[in-house]
């Protein structure tokens, strides 16, 4: 058969087996229908909130607020996309409150990711949104501020933990998430949101890093892993130092961005009332038994941005994530095959340090080596500035990206980028490089000494699937 693949700006057309799987968003029938009002259904979770009172019961004249929202990375930009359809619901409740428009802070919770400028605001949240608070009221957490982290210590499991101070500063923090398919952890929203969100890169260094993604329950994607435990157990001690726990409202979206469901309240409450929707959603079964070749098409832009495709960085994140979503319907040891531009372009203006990054990898032998460059790279004042000032990602993200791509390594018999044009910096990511999708298919049929069982996921634009196979 014939599939189209992303790749760069484009597609490729790759032949593949005929009796060839191949997962696309819209031949995924068993996914749930779409809320079929979901500013309603929002409505009616924020008028009775899982294991919290409503927020209307929680504040009230002269009280301050800090809402953290996700960035643009995922939630769609739809007129009814979750954080267009929840914000401006909580503002109304706020307003009955009494609380005033002036003590009401709304932070991206971006991590470790660029900034946002205040268009893009506009573009997800909506004008009404972003104008119905002080201009200064709206802002990015900035994980290198001075004035804006507080230093909480560690976490139940000792982990390092900074907050963002509005959270300590607030009344009440209430957090915008969406529970959607992630191989970090098993799915978005949650504790994840503030525990990656809204703290600092040694707070995260501290699970997306080796030591808790190199573990045997990391992989398959788990909500199970101590990689959750650990978002968890940092989310608590922040709440510890918060006048009173997160107020959370998560949507469980589909594969097109729109709610399947929406929750709100305590965050244990909200996980474990929106898991199950999410793993109908997420979790998919596919024909026949596990597969011995992975392979998948990656474009130059999806996901964190621009360049994806042809940083070899970040090209090898998502083909480690790839593997994790689709651990299931593997083999153990599978050939994974990425079509893919590996052009060069790192996109220096948005991932500053990846070049300085990837030139440091090449004196490792193993990805998990690149921990003894933590404190050189992740607080070079150059690095720092461009995050702070320059919308550029944190140096730290890309040791993350680097780890969760040696996934691949550890849990293939190979990986292959076809395709590359600049063919030595994918080889300089531990990948074996072909010209064409067939040509590593040839190899992989001789490594195997048979013809191969290949799943295909053509397009890792659209939101993901974790596949199972259902045989044996």
């Amino acid at each position: 058969m014939q599939v189209e693949l992303e790749y760069g700006d484009g597609h490729l057309t790759a032949e593949l087996p005929d009796d060839s799987v191949v997962v696309r968003p819209e031949t995924a029938t068993h996914e749930p229908e779409p809320l079929p009002d979901p500013v309603a259904a929002t409505r009616e979770a924020l008028a009775a909130p899982l294991g919290s009172d409503p927020v209307t019961e929680l504040v009230g004249p002269g009280s301050t607020v800090t809402i953290a929202f996700p960035d643009r990375v995922k939630g769609g930009t739809q007129a009814t996309a979750h954080r267009k359809v929840v914000l401006p619901a909580l503002l109304e409740q706020l307003d009955r409150a009494g609380v005033r428009r002036e003590n009401i802070r709304l932070v991206c919770a971006i991590g470790l990711h660029r900034k946002n400028r205040r268009a893009e605001f506009v573009d997800y949240l909506g004008r009404a949104v972003v104008d119905a608070v002080p201009e200064a009221n709206l802002v990015n957490h900035d994980a290198e501020d001075p004035n804006g982290i507080i230093d909480l210590g560690t976490s139940a499991l000792g982990d390092p933990v900074g907050m963002n101070a509005a959270l300590a500063e607030s009344d009440l923090s209430i957090l915008v998430g969406h529970t959607a398919g992630n191989p970090y952890g098993g799915f978005s929203g949650g504790y994840k949101m503030p525990s990656t969100g809204l703290t600092t890169w040694r707070s995260i260094a501290s699970h997306h890093a080796p030591r808790s993604l190199y573990r045997d329950d990391f992989v398959p994607a788990s909500t199970t892993s101590r990689f959750r435990e650990q978002l968890t157990a940092i989310g608590q001690r922040m709440e510890a130092a918060m006048p009173r726990p997160f107020f959370s409202v998560d949507a469980v979206l589909d594969s097109r961005s729109r709610q399947l469901g929406v929750y709100a309240g305590a965050i244990p409450d909200v996980e474990r009332a929106s898991w199950p929707l999410a793993t109908a959603r997420t979790d998919l079964r596919v024909p026949g038994p596990p597969a011995d070749v992975l392979v998948i098409g990656v474009p130059r832009n999806f996901h964190y941005g621009a360049g994806m495709g042809s940083n070899p960085i970040l090209m090898t994140q998502a083909i480690g994530a790839s593997v994790v979503r689709a651990k299931k319907a593997l083999v153990e040891k599978p050939v994974v095959i990425a079509a893919a531009v590996c052009d060069g372009w790192f996109n220096e203006t948005e991932f500053p340090p990846y070049a300085a990054a990837y030139d440091v990898l090449q004196q490792c032998q193993h990805p998990s080596d690149m921990r003894e460059y933590h404190e050189q790279l992740a607080t070079d004042p150059e690095w720092i500035y461009r995050y702070r000032h320059h919308y550029g990602y944190h140096p730290f993200h890309a040791f993350s990206m680097i780890y969760m791509g040696g996934i691949a390594r550890e849990h293939s018999s190979a990986v292959y980028v076809a395709g590359a044009r600049r063919p030595g910096l994918a080889r300089g990511m531990g990948a074996r490089t072909t010209a064409t999708v067939e040509e590593a298919l040839a190899e992989a049929t001789a490594i195997l000494g048979r013809k191969p069982r290949v799943l295909a996921v053509p397009r890792l634009s659209s939101p993901a699937f974790h596949l199972t196979a259902t045989e044996e």
